[in-house]
């Protein structure tokens, strides 16, 4: 059956009522030179048998990250998911739900929304969460509009170690609203913070910085915040793993005034890139400009405890020019997803996860330096990813060790670093896993 079901008669009645003859008399007033006169060539419908036997043959070419011995990261990340998380997540109520147009109906869907915020400010020790946001990139940015509405400030300082797909989302959003963007180059590894305090001056309004960095090094937050706060109004915009926070200080201890990140980690598989969620968190001075929603509990009439979208600052809930933000959703699934991982790790889980995924990552690191052309890139603190120097072109690694069902990192011939591969290891990895990657460095090494 074709998916539009209307049959040739029901065409016919359908265009005498319009007034015209034929489905072609609609298209007048199109120029000719844009239509097209032949066929789409796309092949003879399939049946159900035939399409699933297609689909399945195309996605056995793929091989995901669970059939190889994978240390791909650049923001994605392979953590260890708890069964519990799917199991509870695919329940038809969630599964099926989705954005609560009728927010108040919603209780459940909002209750969950609220425990995501809670946690989040509990991991960031930020004030105030909004419900999600798209990604890490797009929070990012919204971070920046967010802080430019609150300072009247239109110059933003980018500490250029940012993930550099980031501050291409970040160049997008602010196109056409007389935003400077200042980008302070990365200098071994880290900001320079000499030239980031010449480029933040009173006409500053805020200053972004990513940490762990793009290059998985961790950043000196505590510097970078006093250059921020030395000028009036700025505010200090802080892009963080939340793994990471589990063991590394919260931004609020670096006196952070909006917090933003990727949180694909919590819960959420790498699923080839997506889909993802962004979270954002503040200081509650700051909760008039947050992008999105913001879920609060109340008591209803009978005195019970109940949940309320309390701030909507889409263009549909409000004044259009009053509007923070055209974000019409959150990452409803997702957001649930690390809420239920958050739930089941906990602060001992959470941790635990972040203390193996640095001290293996350390190891691995160590062994690599071992090899013979092998080096860090950079002698600075790093998380659970790091960036080495390759005797050979990393694209050449990369086809090797692919072939021994190993996937050995990032290029970062694409970013501009010229043999260097970027390697991120997780809780997940064994010892033999570990072994295993090096001693196919050392044979590709060999030659």
């Amino acid at each position: 059956m074709p998916f539009i079901s209307n049959t040739d008669k029901e065409r016919k009645e359908m265009l005498a009522v319009i007034g015209v003859q034929k489905f072609e008399d609609l298209l007048t007033n199109i120029p000719r030179k844009f239509l097209q006169d032949k066929d789409c060539c796309l092949e003879p419908a399939y049946s159900e048998l035939e399409i699933t036997r297609k689909v399945t043959e195309l996605a056995a070419k793929n091989r995901s990250t669970s059939q190889v011995n994978s240390f791909l990261g650049g923001g994605i990340y392979d953590h260890f998911i708890p069964a519990a998380v799917d199991h509870i997540l695919l329940k038809p109520e969630f599964h099926s739900a989705y954005t609560p147009y009728q927010a108040e109906v919603s209780q459940g869907t909002l209750q969950y929304i609220y425990e995501y915020q809670t946690m989040i400010c509990d991991l960031t020790g930020m004030e105030i969460s909004n419900a999600g946001m798209y990604d890490g990139a797009s929070a990012a940015a919204e971070a920046i509009l967010m802080a430019v509405r609150k300072t009247r400030k239109f110059k933003a300082v980018i500490c250029g170690s940012i993930h550099p797909w980031y501050l291409e989302v970040i160049k997008t959003y602010t196109d056409g609203v007389s935003i400077e963007l200042v980008v302070v180059p990365a200098k071994n590894g880290l900001v320079d913070l000499e030239i980031l305090k010449q480029k933040v001056d009173d006409e500053t309004g805020c200053v972004l910085l990513q940490t762990p960095n793009f290059l998985g090094n961790m950043e000196d937050a505590f510097a970078v915040e006093k250059i921020t706060h030395s000028v009036k109004k700025a505010l200090f915009i802080v892009a963080v793993d939340p793994i990471s926070l589990a063991v590394m200080n919260a931004p609020n201890e670096y006196k952070a005034d909006i917090v933003v990140g990727e949180g694909q980690a919590l819960g959420n598989a790498q699923n080839y890139g997506g889909p993802l969620f962004g979270f954002l968190t503040s200081n509650l001075s700051l909760s008039r400009t947050m992008p999105g929603r913001i879920v609060g509990a109340t008591l209803d009439t009978d005195g019970k405890r109940s949940y309320a979208l309390t701030l909507q600052a889409r263009e549909q809930h409000i004044r259009r020019a009053k509007a923070t933000s055209n974000i019409c959703s959150n990452q409803a699934l997702c957001n649930l997803a690390a809420t239920v991982y958050m739930t089941l790790m906990g602060k001992e889980g959470l941790k635990e996860a972040a203390v193996q995924s640095t001290t293996k990552a350390h190891y691995l690191a160590e062994k690599i330096c071992e090899l013979n052309g092998f080096e860090m890139a950079y002698n600075v603190p790093f998380f659970k990813e790091f960036a080495v120097k390759t005797p050979i072109p990393a694209e050449e690694i990369i086809a090797k060790l692919k072939a021994k069902n190993i996937f050995p990192g990032i290029d970062l011939k694409q970013f501009g670093y010229k043999n260097m591969l970027l390697i991120a290891v997780t809780e997940k990895k064994r010892k033999t896993d570990l072994d295993e990657y090096v001693n196919a460095l050392q044979e590709v090494n060999n030659g």
